[in-house]
């Protein structure tokens, strides 16, 4: 049996928390009513808003930061789609979509069930890594990514749809390609 996941990643220093775009973040939260103490919470649910901009916590990122925010060119771009194809067969996984954009990358894949998403995206950028330094050296912030990054499993067929759709609709993509046995789904 598989599970599928709608897997994304920025590139270094794209979409920091507190960014105005809205983010997706470890936030702490309180609610009304709330017994307990102050906790902590991901706001990572499909289909519900983005924390809001916190300019304090943007800045605060920004100066954590150990270089430049990095954006991938199209031969960077092509690298990394082969790389992932190469990843994914090596750990018997299937790609079924990719889309890799100047700042960030989003990979629909069917695992293993049981599998851990944290593996699956962690080995995907482990290994684009390893091929961006190779031919472009470490950038001056020792990594290509962001950490972590978004792990949404996908319930169903329709799920699996709708993430197809989004991932090969992406704009300003760079790379787009698609499992030709999901080709329809557009």
């Amino acid at each position: 049996m598989t599970e599928a996941w709608l897997l994304t990643s920025t590139f270094y220093g794209n979409w920091l928390p507190g960014d105005k775009r809205g983010f997706v973040g470890r936030v702490w939260e309180k609610r009304e009513g709330d017994s307990a103490a102050d906790r902590r919470h991901v706001h990572d649910v499909p289909g519900t808003p983005y924390d809001e901009y916190i300019v304090g916590l943007r800045e605060a990122s920004e100066e954590l930061m150990r270089g430049p925010p990095l954006l991938v060119n199209l031969e960077q771009a092509e690298a990394l789609l082969a790389q992932f194809h190469e990843t994914a067969t090596i750990r018997k996984w299937q790609l079924l979509a990719v889309a890799i954009i100047a700042n960030h990358v989003h990979l629909v894949v069917l695992a293993d069930e049981g599998t851990d998403p944290t593996k699956i995206l962690g080995d995907f950028k482990a290994y684009g890594s390893r091929v961006l330094n190779r031919r472009w050296g470490k950038p001056a912030s020792d990594t290509w990514w962001t950490s972590k990054g978004s792990k949404r499993r996908l319930p169903g067929d329709e799920a699996l749809r709708a993430a197809i759709r989004y991932v090969i609709n992406q704009e300003h993509r760079l790379v787009v390609w698609c499992h030709p046995d999901y080709q329809e789904y557009p």
